[in-house]
């Protein structure tokens, strides 16, 4: 069993790509209705998410916290980042081992940006969003095959990056406590009332009122509905001004 959380697409794409070559099967956690899982002897369970300001979003500890399942004989996960991870497998291995399991391996993949409400921060160009997808395929045939070995790792195979521990406990409380508001979030007169911002977030936090977007307070930036939107209405504060969508086009 693969569990996975994706905003904009990119998890969602490797889950998959994960589970159809592993002959596995791909569920989104946005859909867990506290149904219990039993793992089979010798089955592998694994976890794809995004990676958010250096950590796991809040959505995938909190999923792995009341998740009904028995003890996993081998359980991996598979981080997905602009840049780098920071220590998001260590926020993950620990999460885990509160739950009494182990985590046994550990993958990041760079795929495209998608992150833009903050300043510097943008989507790739389309060469760089190319070289990105081709890379993750080679990437994730490396990864299957790992799987299919269950190998055990005693060190993860994530991108760190620099100052790894500041930015995963320093800049991401931070990121927690004051980016995961809803408040700067508006449309403009482009809005064409389509739904497609409601019907995407994975957290169901958008209704129209009156034909407009109302985000509510249960939020994690994934920022599928700034990229969904096909007028390019919804912004982010001053912050996505001017900022390019993230389409997913190679995700195929």
């Amino acid at each position: 069993m693969i569990f996975y959380f994706s905003g904009v697409g990119n998890s969602a794409w490797v889950a998959q790509s994960l589970a159809q070559q592993l002959n596995d099967t791909a569920f989104a956690i946005t859909k867990y209705n506290d149904e219990e899982y039993i793992i089979k002897p010798g089955e592998s369970v694994g976890f794809v998410f995004p990676v958010y300001s250096w950590a796991p979003p809040k959505v995938v500890i909190d999923f792995i916290n009341r998740i009904k399942i028995n003890t996993p004989n081998y359980l991996y996960f598979v981080c997905t980042c602009g840049d780098d991870t920071g220590k998001t497998a260590d926020v993950f291995a620990h999460t885990v081992e509160q739950r009494g399991w182990h985590c046994h391996a550990g993958y990041s993949i760079a795929m495209p940006n998608t992150y833009v409400s903050l300043p510097g921060f943008g989507i790739d160009s389309d060469e760089i969003e190319k070289q990105k997808i081709e890379k993750a395929k080679i990437r994730i045939e490396q990864i299957i095959n790992d799987i299919k070995a269950q190998k055990r790792m005693t060190k993860y195979d994530c991108h760190e990056g620099s100052i790894p521990r500041f930015k995963t406990y320093v800049i991401n409380p931070l990121f927690t406590k004051y980016q995961l508001t809803t408040k700067p979030f508006y449309t403009t007169d482009a809005c064409i009332s389509c739904h497609q911002c409601e019907q995407k977030c994975p957290l169901h936090n958008i209704i129209l009122v009156d034909g407009k977007p109302k985000w509510g307070n249960n939020c994690t930036q994934c920022e599928a509905c700034f990229h969904i939107c096909p007028t390019n209405a919804i912004q982010y504060g001053k912050y996505t001004k001017g900022k390019q969508q993230y389409k997913g086009k190679l995700l195929k």
